[in-house]
């Protein structure tokens, strides 16, 4: 009688939502106790543990995208360029044949964001296991990004820890700190970068989540558009309960 109480009142909740995502709409099929018999015999837990599957597939897809060679360098929505004012004056540095410099030092804050990603995939994991049937319901009835926001509610200040050391050493590794060092002693580039008092580490940390968060947005999408084309059964009976 409580779970159909819990049933009957996470169904007017939903109904009420402004949201008409597939996944609002699986949670309301779900939901409905009545008249399908596939659809009442889940309960909360498997509900949940279907989202859960379903965003460990994504998080492991956007973990896996950018956690690779060229998976920032290669990708334009997220390949991290050179600072501001340092892009904006490169022009006039490369007329001085500094271009060299500034394309390696490019390249070694990608491959540092590169090397740095793979450590979100357990940290995404931890995330999953904490989350509540509140959470759960949150995001398939919120907007567009609820799982991303979840996850950047949750998760930030873990990867922000996991990765600085990975991306300091990157950079040292892959030549970045040497590379801003120099540019850093050159007489045009110098100033521009001391002006702005730029930490290296930090900038690249955080153009590093920006973008991962940014695949998994594009991820968050193709669960939403396409809740179906999942691989398991858990979201085979999950997912398609609402047929």
């Amino acid at each position: 009688m409580h779970r159909l109480s819990t049933f009957l009142l996470l169904g007017i909740l939903v109904s009420t939502a402004a949201a008409q995502s597939p996944l609002d709409k699986i949670w309301r099929s779900i939901t409905k106790s009545k008249g399908n018999t596939s659809i009442s015999s889940l309960s909360n837990d498997k509900i949940t543990a279907g989202l859960k599957e379903a965003l460990k597939v994504s998080t492991g897809k956007a973990v896996a995208s950018t956690g690779r060679p060229d998976g920032f360098l290669k990708n334009e929505a997220i390949k991290i360029l050179l600072p501001d004012k340092l892009r904006t004056a490169s022009r006039g540095l490369r007329l001085v044949g500094m271009g060299p410099q500034l394309d390696q030092l490019e390249v070694g804050m990608n491959r540092a964001a590169e090397q740095a990603t793979p450590l979100a995939k357990q940290i995404f994991l931890d995330a999953l296991y904490k989350m509540s049937i509140n959470d759960a319901r949150g995001i398939l009835t919120g907007g567009d990004n609820a799982a991303t926001e979840y996850f950047r509610r949750t998760s930030s200040d873990q990867l922000k820890t996991a990765f600085q050391p990975i991306v300091h050493d990157s950079m040292l590794k892959v030549g970045v700190i040497k590379q801003y060092d120099q540019l850093a002693k050159n007489s045009l580039a110098g100033p521009i970068l001391k002006s702005r008092g730029l930490d290296m580490d930090d900038y690249v940390l955080g153009k590093t989540l920006d973008g991962l968060f940014y695949v998994l947005g594009q991820q968050e999408k193709e669960i939403r558009s396409n809740p179906a084309a999942r691989t398991t059964a858990l979201l085979q009976e999950v997912f398609g309960a609402r047929k």
